[in-house]
């Protein structure tokens, strides 16, 4: 329960700094393969310590490009996304993440999954404070109920925006978009 708890204020404090602090500016650029890289293999440990690893997890080919803004922030939104694939992906299961240019020079992180998929019905709610689809998946799962909403904001205050595709028994896409002006291509 101290974990839990712990997990929970941490959460929390994260909701409170996104909100009450400057949009990040464009002097700081990360690349797409680094965040990538570190967030495929945080996963992978996720995987190992749930599941003993039996998840398919894979990083889609990535271009290489860098993205302006704060890099703690974008790590933990792409983070959560990946993590939430893996805590709701049965073992077994197939996780696929990565980067991709837009026609437009946005660009977009996804995560996809094989997992349950979630009912239409939940979709409009999933960035919502506390709110769980399936509230007695969560305590085992471990998560908070606030994972989707930094991941909001956090798309949010790059300019971007956080979407969800899910078909129920086939799996859900998650993805971030963030705009051409946070993008430098190579």
């Amino acid at each position: 329960q101290a974990q839990r708890m712990q997990t929970l204020v941490s959460d929390l404090l994260t909701l409170s700094r996104l909100e009450g602090s400057p949009v990040p500016g464009s002097s700081e650029w990360v690349k797409s393969t680094e965040l990538l890289d570190q967030v495929i293999s945080e996963a992978k440990a996720l995987s190992d310590v749930l599941t003993g690893g039996q998840h398919d997890i894979e990083a889609d080919p990535c271009p290489v490009f860098e993205i302006a803004g704060a890099r703690t922030e974008l790590l933990s939104a792409m983070s959560n996304l990946l993590s939430n694939a893996v805590r709701y992906t049965p073992a077994g299961g197939r996780i696929r993440a990565g980067w991709r240019l837009l026609d437009d020079g946005s660009a977009e992180y996804f995560v996809a999954d094989t997992g349950p998929g979630i009912e239409p019905e939940h979709l409009p709610r999933l960035t919502e404070r506390f709110y769980r689809v399936d509230r007695s998946r969560s305590r085992e799962t471990g998560g908070t109920g606030l994972g989707l909403a930094i991941v909001k904001h956090v798309a949010q205050r790059h300019g971007g925006q956080m979407l969800v595709q899910s078909t129920v028994g086939e799996g859900s896409t998650f993805s971030i978009t963030l705009p051409p002006s946070r993008v430098l291509a190579d």
